[in-house]
């Protein structure tokens, strides 16, 4: 990921992050860094090519193309 910005909270206290893949520097997301998720939902982390995965489903957070 790059372009990484801050811009909300849940209201589960989960940082809430704006950024552009790597691999897609045209298009923006929304999400979280699978990262933390790991420190404090590690039930919604698994691990795909060596990469991790956020089940969204298992947090207050969507992802979003915007």
């Amino acid at each position: 990921k790059t372009n990484i910005n801050l811009i909300d909270t849940s209201k589960s206290g989960i940082n809430i992050y704006e950024y552009n893949y790597k691999w897609n520097k045209h298009d923006k997301y929304r999400g979280v860094m699978a990262q933390e998720i790991l420190e404090s939902h590690p039930n919604a982390i698994d691990k795909r090519f060596g990469y991790y995965a956020v089940d969204y489903d298992k947090i207050d957070v969507n992802f979003e193309r915007i």
